[in-house]
């Protein structure tokens, strides 16, 4: 009898998955929604918008926000204008009067005695790898809770270590920011029964952490009903696109020439229909992309930011629902309030990074969106989205028809997190002076 070594086998076995998936790849047919209107052969692909997306220098915007966090520049110096500073008069304070008519200070005792810190964070995006804590990730919550561990209070820290837990706060916030993305004004809280914290230890305890990339901007003391995600009533994101240096006045202007000298064989055969599951959605409407399509050069390469504008402005004003521009979100959340946003503000414009040699710096397009809330990389897909039809020439209401499309792949794969900014929460009622770019 012939035996063969178990180790030879499991390899053979290896290699020819291996062989089999890489097969797989090179044959698999990708799925693309059916655009119907007069530009779909000049609108990119999903392949063809995340390269467009991706190749830039991305690190000078990540060098311009590192400056930022550290209070070296400004959003100011990208507008020219006096940005507005969190106003702490927003959140109700600690001495609120219900609170202190119900229950005198001195006979506080269990809930009633607990004390609960707002804290207004800044933090590098390209420094961690998002907000949420996760096992083996450096992020930022799991930073603060551990840094804040030291002021649990002591039933809790038995509790904690009977369990074999760590000793860590747990805290709340405004906002989860994805891995990449950067907050100037980011708001969490956490609690504690012990009164003789101050405002200042729990600042030194969170700056001495990560210093230059994680910074405590204020901390204070709020009322116990205050929370960071349920309080706030709007939000406030800026996005930075910065443009290669062969695209610098050289975008296209308002009448979209690439998409007029674009040729495209309207008389094509009919595209063959798939079907199946599409990210949550049905697949109706989605049509397969063969290696015959039209290639990558021929599509307009060149968009204007005017254009832009005028697309995100379409959003202004209006309670819609933005599930197609969410990602990684459960089926269950597909439809319904939960997938309704209210976007106060969607503007674009032209900006240059501030240059340190006094000379020009380069030229960005940014994008600033408040809205009441917004769904997961939401932000992303808008602005990539925006982009593309801007450069497929797309009417100006080609972002409100996305919105009752049948499928996500109809809108654009997310946008690089390096240039996305939450810049502001907001607890009091939207304002104008909210913005960074003014309306007409």
């Amino acid at each position: 009898m012939i035996t063969f070594p178990r180790v030879s086998l499991v390899s053979a076995r290896g290699g020819i998955r291996r062989l089999a998936m890489e097969n797989q790849a090179q044959n698999k047919v990708y799925l693309h929604y059916n655009h119907t209107d007069p530009c779909r052969y000049a609108r990119w692909n999903a392949r063809e918008s995340y390269e467009f997306m991706y190749e830039r220098p991305w690190q000078e915007v990540l060098d311009f926000y590192s400056n930022a966090v550290n209070g070296c520049t400004s959003l100011s110096a990208l507008f020219g204008i006096e940005t507005n500073v969190h106003n702490d008069a927003e959140i109700p304070e600690i001495s609120d009067k219900t609170e202190s008519e119900s229950v005198s200070a001195e006979d506080r005792t269990g809930r009633w005695a607990r004390v609960t810190f707002k804290i207004v964070l800044s933090y590098h995006g390209g420094s961690f790898d998002g907000w949420q804590k996760q096992p083996g990730l450096n992020t930022v919550q799991s930073i603060i809770e551990r840094c804040l561990g030291k002021f649990v209070d002591e039933k809790k820290v038995e509790l904690l270590k009977d369990k074999g837990l760590p000793i860590e706060v747990c805290s709340s916030v405004a906002g989860r920011t994805d891995k990449g993305v950067t907050a100037l004004q980011q708001i969490c809280s956490f609690a504690t029964w012990r009164k003789d914290i101050k405002p200042q230890d729990v600042e030194e305890a969170i700056n001495s952490a990560v210093p230059g990339k994680l910074m405590v901007k204020s901390v204070s003391g709020v009322s116990r009903v205050f929370h960071p995600n349920f309080s706030a009533k709007w939000r406030h994101y800026l996005y930075i696109f910065p443009f290669n240096g062969v695209e610098d006045g050289e975008q296209y202007g308002e009448s979209g020439e690439d998409f007029e000298n674009f040729k495209c064989n309207e008389n094509k055969d009919e595209q063959r229909l798939g079907c199946g599951e599409c990210n949550g959605g049905t697949v109706e409407n989605v049509i397969i992309d063969y290696k015959d399509e039209l290639e990558n050069g021929k599509k307009p390469r060149r968009f204007s930011i005017s254009r832009v504008n005028q697309l995100l402005r379409q959003l202004e004003g209006k309670l819609l629902s933005y599930k197609m521009f969410a990602r990684d979100t459960k089926a269950s959340r597909n439809d319904g309030p939960p997938t309704q946003c209210f976007v106060y503000h969607a503007r674009a414009a032209e900006a240059r990074l501030p240059c340190s040699d006094h000379g020009e710096g380069r030229k960005v397009m940014c994008v600033e969106l408040i809205a009441n809330r917004f769904l997961r990389k939401m932000v992303r897909v808008l602005v990539a989205t925006s982009i593309r039809e801007a450069a497929a020439g797309a009417d100006e209401d080609a972002l409100l028809k996305l919105i009752d499309a049948t499928c996500r792949r109809a809108t654009a794969p997310p946008a690089p997190p390096d240039g996305l900014c939450l810049v502001d929460v907001g607890y009091a009622e939207f304002t104008p002076q909210n913005c960074l770019i003014p309306k007409d």
